[in-house]
């Protein structure tokens, strides 16, 4: 009699379910499909060998891995050596759903391996009751168990980046444009304001941000002289304009202005020039987050034209997941879904429009540039998604492969290919890679020296400790170096110094000498007397 055992690798572990009357489930195959559904008529032919659970989430996704690339982990290995009878007179047959895991149990025990036909239609059966199956397992358990295995075997598939900040490009992107408007409105109202007291500098100066910061500077017109003729050339950068708003401000139509209110003007033109300012530093931050998260697509359509792709996209795995003519129309959707309606013509181009590549186009190929730009930004943006090391060599490339289009279609110049082009983008970017790799070493390996000195001199340290307790005097051998050097320096700016005053030095000393060898004599006579004396 052949027992059928069915192995099923689910989230939460291994279990080997034996099978009753294989031979009528065989041959009554359209019964089984129908009792699969039932789970009274399903327990009657299966029931629950042994079961594994998974001791980690870890330890899961390690099984899954290797159950998908065909290789028998050892978990596994030791559930079915002890659970499967492998020798005796009943033949074991395993069934399993995969072939590749099969080929691979059967070299390992050298057992029969079935799958396909009934054992397919059990394993359906065994993932709809499964959580009644095993005790203890209920359907929320093993649907959270799936759902994070799930999560972490796509992303360890894909290397998914979870640090990958695009959302910090999609709000700093969203806030730029914001302030754009906000920087525009307030510009105006500066302008608006400030006009009653100076209209001519409206049509003198049209930059907002510098004409805020000339309301700033100028304040009342009538104060302006000869001597703020060089502070009004720093901010208007033009001799002949500084010299025009000059003029304009002694020949004004503008009313007088009260001092409160002046105040109020610069206080405001104040705000809208630091909101300016930091819009520039905003730009500045968009531009090195978009190198660290999409370097290629920043390279060939600039940082700000990317950012607002990845922003209407949702996220750059979305943005990478769009085909390219998606890509195209992004942005255009109202005017597309109106054409459709209306059985117009539909749009070109999105927001891909913005880039320099389809303003610089003719007319009549527009269109094609467009087509042909989105191709390319799809290509860029799946590299930034899925490569491990970020670079800006292939997004360098595919720009080249837009200007030459371009130029093919103005001049008739045949473009490279496309496999000669991708396969110098390849070559630099192993080189650059390599690049990397060996700074990132190198930095490591200045780390670990660091740390290790760090180590050495905190042993040290203690032993030092130690050693003073017990001896009050010993110095570590650290301590012994430094003493070393400066002794040593010492001596040689005592050497440097004493070279030119040896003479000097000489004399000195003999002098010195004399002195100490003739002061103790009348001192002794001294003594001699007095005792004479007192003798006497």
């Amino acid at each position: 009699m052949v027992l059928l055992h069915v192995l099923f690798e689910h989230a939460s572990g291994y279990a080997l379910f034996a099978v009753r009357e294989v031979e009528e489930i065989g041959m009554l195959l359209p019964q089984v499909e129908e009792s699969v559904l039932s789970l009274g008529k399903f327990n009657s032919m299966v029931s629950l060998a042994a079961f594994f659970p998974f001791k980690s989430a870890q330890a899961a996704l390690e099984n899954m891995n290797a159950i998908s690339e065909g290789v028998v982990h050892a978990d596994l290995k030791l559930f079915l050596e002890t659970n499967l009878s492998l020798s005796g007179k009943k033949k074991a047959v395993l069934g399993v759903s995969d072939a590749k895991i099969g080929a691979a149990l059967q070299e390992e025990f050298s057992i029969s391996i079935q799958t396909g036909g009934a054992v397919a239609e059990i394993t359906r059966g065994v993932r709809l009751h499964f959580h009644s199956l095993v005790k203890g397992l209920t359907a929320q358990a093993a649907s959270k168990a799936q759902l994070g295995l799930g999560h972490s075997y796509s992303r360890a598939k894909v290397k998914f980046n979870v640090n990958r900040a695009d959302n910090m490009i999609i709000q700093s992107i969203a806030l730029l444009d914001q302030l754009d408007k906000d920087i525009n409105t307030f510009s105006m109202r500066v302008r608006e304001w400030y006009g009653y007291h100076f209209p001519e500098l409206i049509k003198i100066v049209t930059d907002n941000s510098m004409y805020c910061r000339l309301a700033q500077l100028i304040g009342n017109r009538k104060e302006l002289s000869e001597e703020s003729l060089e502070s009004l050339e720093e901010v208007v950068m033009d001799s002949a304009k500084a010299q025009a708003i000059l003029d304009a401000s002694r020949s004004s139509m503008g009313m007088d202005i009260s001092p409160i209110d002046l105040i109020n003007i610069e206080r405001f033109s104040n705000r809208v020039v630091s909101l300016a300012a930091y819009r520039l530093e905003l730009q500045e931050y968009l531009r090195s987050k978009m190198s660290q998260v999409a370097p290629n697509l920043a390279a060939l359509i600039g940082e700000v034209v990317g950012a607002r792709l990845i922003s209407h996209a949702g996220s750059l795995t979305n943005l990478a997941k769009y085909p390219a003519s998606t890509v195209q129309i992004l942005g255009a959707e109202k005017a597309l879904f109106r054409a459709l309606k209306t059985r117009g013509n539909t749009p070109k181009y999105g927001l891909i429009f913005h880039s320099t590549f389809i303003g610089r186009a003719a007319a009549k190929n527009k269109g094609r540039i467009s087509r042909y730009l989105a191709n390319k930004c799809t290509i860029a943006s799946r590299i930034d998604c899925f490569s491990e090391l970020p670079t800006s060599v292939f997004g360098d490339k595919l720009r080249e492969q837009v200007e030459e289009r371009l130029s093919f279609y103005e001049t008739g110049e045949v473009p490279r290919k496309n496999m000669d082009v991708m396969k110098e983008a390849v070559k630099e970017a192993t080189d650059v890679a390599a690049e990397m790799k060996r700074k990132q070493e190198k930095k490591e390996k200045k780390r670990k020296k660091r740390e290790k000195k760090q180590q050495e001199l905190a042993e040290n340290g203690e032993t030092n400790g130690e050693a003073e307790e017990e001896n009050g005097e010993d110095d570590t051998p650290v301590a012994k170096k430094k003493k070393k050097r400066q002794a040593a320096e010492e001596t040689e700016e005592a050497e440097a110094v004493e070279t030119p005053v040896k003479k000097k030095k000489r004399k000195s000393e003999t002098l010195a000498a004399e002195a100490t060898e003739e002061l103790p004599e009348p001192v002794m006579s001294e003594k001699k007397k007095k005792k004479k004396k007192e003798a006497n």
